[in-house]
């Protein structure tokens, strides 16, 4: 088994990281080079699955840490600039390439294997196809706000598809994933081989209970991100979840099997340290390593190599050496060659139960929740927490809601650090915690933690990153592409 993984690993992760899945349609096709649609459901699905996990756990995730204010541009070098100073346009690397890669490969992938899986009826291939297109979709919508997705990949009728909304995408994704999970999953053959295409849950014994938590907690967390823009259809959706009984993840959701050597190893440090050839290019943010300070929270090792206080930069403050000579010691983001892609942490599944027992269910689980989130989160770097930090984190029960939603999505955000990281971008767009702040980070009365304004800001102060531009690939390609939308709007969910 581990031999088959190691080999699919080795085949899938070149592909993926080094040519992005970009697919050829040729009517002259050679035999010995057969066309993608001729591809069978065991070799698709874990070639897009590493197509979703090398954007979202790589330069996704680089770019929402950034934001999410975990690392900022090293002072001494400029990889990162635009990043840092909310300068992303259109035809930027960062924007054109995830939104071509995650179409191209990734989804178009999924539909073409849903396509097959429902031909043969297989039902197993057909759940675990629909929820990481489900996914994967989801990621474009928070991103993009509006993306292709009812005129999507029909290549032989429509060339350029219409962009749906987000919220009909989200309605369209949720149908979807009811469909395959009404469907018998859990018999019929399955062989040795099948199981090892699964990189995802492929290596635990109880596969399939796990894709069907997998679909549930994604329902689950596309429901939460509905609550300001639709509470009363999230309120319902999660509702009628509780009601059916929904088991939700207990395990992680993700890709665990990146090994140290080139263009196999986790995307993050693939793009950011191999490839770039320097480990130098991220340091430190004192926004999130004052809050690790002001806590003493171990991570601090985990996430930076040293124990606090953790030497840092100001967000965005690659130009202020002169006035900060401290800069020219701070430390570098450890990001591992090994370290797993997650899609939905253990950590996230019990935060986001949390919230729903505190918006729905009068709080009746939170706490039991809380501290099963927190202790993941450390769990996740290899560290028990000690009665201190469980202390200093401890749940504020009799606090009004406000004040405990602050402290589950401060915990997950600090939980998202590495591979994660777009999703603490997602979520402080979605609930504005961390809060933000009037003052800079060097400022007297800064509060560790929140997030600050870049002082290189090219959007105007306070005016912070909600979203992505559409690609001028797809501007240029689809005449359907909607007007350009500042990123500095919010997504139809944004708080």
């Amino acid at each position: 088994m581990k031999k088959i993984f190691n080999n699919k690993l080795a085949v899938f992760s070149l592909l993926v990281l080094t040519l992005g899945c970009k697919k050829t349609l040729d009517i002259n096709q050679s035999p010995n080079n057969p066309p993608i649609e001729s591809a069978t459901m065991e070799v698709l699905f874990p070639s897009a699955v590493m197509s979703t996990a090398s954007r979202v756990g790589g330069d996704l995730s680089i770019v929402g840490g950034m934001w999410a204010q975990f690392w900022t541009q090293n002072n001494n070098s400029s990889q990162f600039r635009t990043v840092d100073v909310y300068d992303l346009p259109s035809a930027s690397q960062y924007v054109d390439g995830p939104y071509s890669a995650l179409f191209s490969g990734g989804l178009f992938d999924y539909s073409l294997g849903l396509s097959k899986a429902a031909e043969a009826k297989n039902w197993r291939y057909n759940l675990m196809y629909t929820v990481m297109k489900a996914y994967t979709y989801e990621v474009l919508v928070d991103l993009y706000d509006k993306v292709p997705y009812t005129e999507a990949f029909q290549i032989n009728t429509i060339l350029q598809p219409k962009f749906d909304d987000g919220y009909t995408i989200y309605q369209g994704l949720i149908k979807e994933i009811d469909a395959a999970l009404a469907k018998d999953y859990k018999t019929g053959p399955w062989t040795a081989e099948q199981k090892a295409t699964d990189f995802v849950f492929g290596k635990t014994a109880a596969q399939f209970d796990n894709w069907e938590k997998f679909a549930n907690t994604l329902k689950l967390k596309m429901y939460l991100r509905m609550v300001n823009a639709k509470p009363a259809e999230a309120e319902a959706g999660i509702r009628a979840l509780y009601a059916a009984n929904a088991k939700f993840l207990d395990v992680p959701a993700q890709v665990d099997l990146f090994v140290s050597s080139p263009n196999k190893s986790n995307p993050f440090y693939e793009y950011n340290f191999r490839r770039l050839n320097t480990p130098d290019n991220l340091k430190a943010s004192a926004t999130f390593t004052s809050w690790l300070d002001a806590n003493a929270d171990p991570r601090a090792e985990a996430y930076f190599g040293v124990e606090n206080p953790v030497p840092s930069i100001n967000q965005g403050d690659y130009l202020g050496g002169p006035a900060h000579p401290e800069y020219n010691d701070a430390v570098n983001v450890v990001v591992n060659a090994t370290d797993p892609v997650p899609f939905i942490s253990l950590a996230e599944s019990y935060f986001m139960q949390a919230e729903v027992s505190e918006r729905y269910f009068g709080g009746a689980n939170a706490l039991t929740l809380y501290n099963q989130g927190v202790a993941a989160a450390f769990a996740q770097v290899g560290i028990t927490p000690d009665a201190t930090i469980l202390a200093t984190y401890a749940y504020p029960a009799t606090g009004n809601f406000e004040t405990k939603l602050e402290a589950i999505i401060t915990q997950k955000w600090a939980s998202f650090f590495g591979s994660h990281g777009l999703e603490a971008f997602f979520e402080q767009n979605r609930t504005g915690y961390p809060k933000t702040s009037t003052i800079y980070s060097d400022e007297p009365g800064y509060i560790p933690g929140q997030i600050v304004y870049t002082p290189n800001g090219v959007t105007g102060e306070g005016n912070f990153p909600r979203r992505f531009v559409f690609p001028d690939s797809e501007v240029r390609r689809n005449t359907n592409t909607p007007a350009k939308v500042p990123l500095t709007t919010k997504v139809w969910w944004g708080k």
